[in-house]
């Protein structure tokens, strides 16, 4: 058996990939089942967000385990197993924990450090967990993997500055326009990644925020975050014709703001510049509209060049959440091997047990005169013989549980007692 990750994400997949093997919310307890049934995996948890889609599984076999994944991202984004394949990356047992660690800390994000995305790992944790899809091996990693985002946010300033994708979004607009104060500013959805831009744009101080979503009840919520209006979708047009920046980050799988869409806004606003930052995956605007006159497109490639620039000033901390990823690796690993030794001396100590047991039922006809008092001292002695010779094995065995020597122990164990 064999811990394994494998994905894709924004450092080396070009967006508009990336953006066809997203899994989106509605679809993830299908895409669970499908790794529930795959011939090589025991268990699977999809983390799938703006910029990586990735899928943690335990598997018998790490190919097995690997083509069952390549298989289900091919199904799902319409694209060739090859291409798929292609734009993988894959990591196996302690080099998957650095990984899934990494990921939750923030260092293999866009934005080094933020903050949204120890929320993402901890709720693909739990869609696992109500489709059933988590166990023995996942169910402790995960809750590791949390407690070490945890740890690197508490402990080293590492969330500081640019710390969230939409807080690096609103900078961004910020820069290209000399700043956000008194600007108009257009935010379309509602969702987590709205709020965060709202949020962000609250303390930049803008002259209006308005704020458009399907839920016309979500937009009215988001828009209370920072003293913004809520627009009906039957209005973006208008909204869209009187912004100076639209900031987009809705769920939708399909795009929103179609090139002839902007095409006839940017006619209404008669030669004004439009800004537009589509933080959107998959992409909310039609790439295409970046050229058309007037109107400046920026998108997640945009804001990794951006966050870049921000990733130079934390080199220290990042040594700091490394050494601390290094301290819970070595904690997990030595738990998880502990793990692993329990059933084999619970093994062993049975196995002691039962020939205990035989040999006393083999000379029960020599122990028939006993008196009870008797056979009882004769059986807490055979009993403390038993346990005094396995003490020392099952000591050393615990003790060097999580590193190599372990390892080497317990395989002699099995094959010295037939374990």
């Amino acid at each position: 058996m064999s811990l394994v990750v494998v994905g894709c994400n924004h450092r080396a997949t070009p967006l508009g990939l990336l953006e066809r093997m997203t899994v989106a919310p509605d679809d993830l307890p299908k895409a669970l089942h499908d790794l529930a049934v795959a011939e090589h995996l025991s268990e699977s948890v999809l983390l799938s967000t703006c910029n990586r889609i990735e899928v943690y599984a335990y598997a018998e076999r790490f190919h097995g385990g690997y083509a069952d994944i390549r298989e289900l991202i091919a199904r799902h984004s319409g694209l060739p197993p090859e291409i798929v394949g292609d734009e993988l990356y894959s990591h196996h047992d302690a080099d998957a924990v650095r990984h899934l660690f990494a990921v939750a800390t923030g260092l293999d994000s866009v934005v080094v450090g933020e903050h949204e995305v120890l929320g993402q790992v901890r709720d693909a944790w739990q869609a696992a967990r109500s489709e059933g899809t988590v166990g023995a091996v996942l169910e402790p990693l995960f809750r590791r993997a949390v407690e070490t985002g945890k740890r690197a946010r508490t402990e080293t300033g590492i969330a500081r500055g640019i710390a969230s994708l939409s807080h690096a979004a609103v900078a961004l607009a910020a820069e290209r326009l000399g700043g956000l104060t008194g600007r108009r500013v257009l935010v379309l959805g509602a969702g987590e990644v709205a709020a965060g831009t709202l949020k962000s744009l609250a303390d930049a101080h803008p002259g209006d925020i308005a704020v458009a979503s399907r839920s016309p009840e979500r937009a009215v919520a988001a828009a209370q975050l920072c003293g913004g209006r809520a627009v009906a979708l039957a209005e973006l047009d208008t909204a869209l014709a009187s912004a100076d920046v639209a900031i987009t980050t809705t769920g939708a799988t399909e795009i929103v703001l179609e090139h002839s869409d902007i095409d006839a806004v940017m006619t209404r606003r008669a030669g004004a510049e439009l800004l537009i930052v589509d933080v959107a995956v998959p992409r909310d605007v039609d790439p295409a509209a970046r050229e058309l006159p007037g109107v400046t497109l920026l998108d997640m490639d945009d804001l990794g060049d951006f966050v870049e620039r921000e990733r130079s000033g934390r080199t220290q901390e990042i040594g700091r959440v490394q050494a601390i990823i290094d301290e819970e690796i070595e904690f997990y690993l030595a738990e998880a091997s502990a793990r692993e030794v329990a059933p084999l001396i619970a093994a062993l100590r049975g196995r002691a047990e039962l020939l205990s047991a035989s040999e006393l039922e083999r000379h029960a006809s020599r122990l028939a005169d006993l008196s009870p008092a008797q056979r009882a001292a004769v059986e807490s002695l055979l009993r403390g013989v038993v346990n005094k010779l396995l003490h020392e094995p099952t000591v050393r065995l615990k003790d060097a549980a999580g590193h190599a020597r372990g390892d080497r122990l317990a395989e002699a164990l099995r094959d010295l007692f037939d374990l």
